[in-house]
C-alpha cells in the first residue's frame, strides 16, 4: 500500500515539475546611430535598441529606417543553433530548467547622400558594371549622340 502511495505521488509530481521548464528566446537589435525604427517580418517592433521575443529559429526579414540615413532592408539569418534542433528544443521545454537564448544583431546605418548628380553617376557606374547601356553614350537613330545639336537636315539659311 505504501509503495502505491509513493508511485501515485511520483505520477502527480513529475508532470508538475515538467511544467516549470521555461525557454526564453530573444533577438536584441541595435544600430548606430540608435533610435532607428525596426520592422521584423513586416511588423513594427520598436526603436533601437530593442529586444523582441521569437518562437522559431530561421531567417527573418529585417527593415531598419531612420531619417537622414539609408534604410537597411534584408534577410537576417539566425545561423545554426543546437537549441533549435527538434529533440533539444523539446527537452528544454519540458525539463524544469530556465534557459535564455539571446541572438544579437547590430546594424551600422549609412548616412543618406541627397546629391542628385552623385546618384546619377553611381547609377551609371552600376549600369556599366551590369553590362547595360549608358543612355548618355548611346547614339540616336540619326547617328548623333544624345544631347548634341548637330543635325543631318539642311539648314534653313541655304
Amino acid at each position: 500500500m505504501r509503495l502505491m502511495h509513493i508511485l501515485l505521488g511520483l505520477l502527480i509530481a513529475i508532470p508538475c515539475v515538467a511544467q516549470f521548464g521555461c525557454v526564453r528566446r530573444t533577438i536584441r537589435i541595435t544600430s548606430e546611430p540608435p533610435g532607428a525604427l525596426v520592422w521584423l517580418n513586416h511588423r513594427e517592433v520598436g526603436r533601437t535598441p530593442v529586444e523582441v521575443e521569437f518562437t522559431h529559429y530561421g531567417t527573418y526579414d529585417l527593415l531598419i529606417k531612420k531619417d537622414g540615413w539609408e534604410p537597411m532592408i534584408g534577410p537576417m539569418p539566425m545561423g545554426f543553433r543546437v537549441r533549435g534542433t527538434p529533440g533539444v528544443d523539446l527537452a528544454l521545454e519540458v525539463l524544469p530548467i530556465h534557459t535564455h537564448d539571446l541572438v544579437e544583431w547590430h546594424v551600422d546605418l549609412v548616412p543618406r547622400d541627397n546629391d542628385h548628380s552623385a546618384l546619377l553617376e553611381r547609377a551609371s557606374v552600376l549600369r556599366t558594371e551590369a553590362g547595360g547601356h549608358d543612355p548618355q553614350a548611346m547614339a540616336n537613330h540619326d547617328g548623333t549622340k544624345s544631347g548634341t545639336t548637330e543635325s543631318n537636315e539642311p539648314s534653313q539659311n541655304q
